[in-house]
């Protein structure tokens, strides 16, 4: 319970369907070391509110300090992937590792068959068959480009109530019970950068002299160089703010060479590209195999396109779109799906 309208409306439906619900928030991070808003999911009034829908519910509530972990499955990672010039999506790292890894180990000490959370996405459950997560219902607020690194064996004991549901019925469920989260707005902030400065996290991290963090050179794929930077974790492909102007065209980042410390900028079209390379696979149904035709969604709220698979090789494979996209971005996810059936995916990094 992270104490939005989602894991709350989560708790209340388990709660009335008559199963014994156990609430539980999971504390990532030394709130007192960070500054800006304390409403971020999981952060300090994310506790009290959890706390206060789970007495309004009657459920007893558990806060489980998940630090140590979450520092170095999740900060650690989002600092050496700006480090290396790649974009991470800390989300997705928390959700593969301190959300279910660590929370199912919780359940099994308090004796609890399931586990659940409030993300829009379905579980699929046939007879003899294996268990598979699809896309939820809403396709607008379909989560599951977040929860493709979950270990396989979790599907079995995840129930997503409201997979099924619209937010705006989440929201009237949670009026309707009288929560105090019912009309509480959504947090998109990174938990542990509730400030949006996430030089700042690197800075404490790498320290202000690491070369991710130093200046290099602005340049054109032709290597000219047209300008300066202070850093170049502080951009990321597809960015247009702060760059060099004086182009008849606007430009954009295209390429991040950390080994030179150079950012490559270029106008709209050197962004399209037909084929990306993936690493880290993790399969949540039978993986494809080259030559096989599979949507896949390059980053989160952008549609799922079709592309072919033209590798595997262990935990990478690589793929052709069959239209060229923009921003594929190295850090971000692709993951694949066969209709509404999550297959898996990976980090991209070229």
């Amino acid at each position: 319970m992270s104490g939005g309208v989602d894991s709350s409306v989560t708790a209340a439906l388990l709660h009335r369907a008559g199963h014994q619900v156990v609430g539980a928030t999971i504390k990532t991070f030394c709130y007192g070391e960070v500054d800006g808003p304390s409403n971020t999911c999981c952060g300090l009034e994310g506790i009290g509110d959890a706390k206060a829908v789970a007495g309004r519910l009657g459920i007893p509530h558990f806060v489980f300090d998940a630090e140590a972990n979450f520092a170095e499955d999740v900060i650690d990672d989002f600092v050496s992937e700006y480090a290396a010039g790649r974009t991470p999506i800390p989300c997705v790292r928390c959700n593969s590792f301190t959300k279910f890894r660590d929370l199912l180990g919780r359940a099994d000490a308090l004796g609890c068959e399931h586990m659940a959370t409030g993300h829009y996405a379905r579980i699929r459950r046939s007879p003899g068959q294996p268990t598979l997560l699809c896309r939820a219902e809403d396709d607008r607020k379909d989560q599951t480009y977040f929860l493709w690194g979950l270990d396989r064996a979790a599907l079995d004991r995840l129930l997503l109530p409201i997979g099924e549901l619209h937010k705006s019925r989440v929201r009237a469920i949670a009026r309707e019970l009288e929560l105090s989260t019912a009309d509480k707005p959504e947090s998109f902030e990174i938990c542990f950068v509730p400030d949006n400065d996430y030089r700042g996290v690197l800075r404490r991290y790498l320290g202000p002299g690491h070369p991710a963090l130093s200046r290099g050179d602005v340049v054109l794929h032709d290597g000219r160089v047209v300008g300066s930077h202070e850093g170049y974790a502080g951009f990321t492909v597809g960015q247009r703010r702060g760059l060099p102007g004086g182009f008849p065209e606007p430009m954009y980042v295209a390429e991040i060479r950390p080994e030179a410390r150079q950012v490559v900028i270029g106008p709209r079209e050197a962004l399209r590209t037909s084929v990306l390379r993936a690493e880290r696979a993790n399969w949540l149904a039978e993986p494809p195999l080259p030559g096989e035709e599979i949507g896949v969604r390059i980053r989160h709220g952008a549609p799922v396109v079709e592309a072919v698979v033209t590798a595997m090789d262990g935990d990478r494979f690589e793929l052709e779109l069959l239209a060229p996209r923009r921003a594929v971005t190295p850090g971000q996810s692709a993951v694949l799906y066969r209709d509404e059936v999550v297959v898996g995916g990976g980090v991209i990094v070229r």
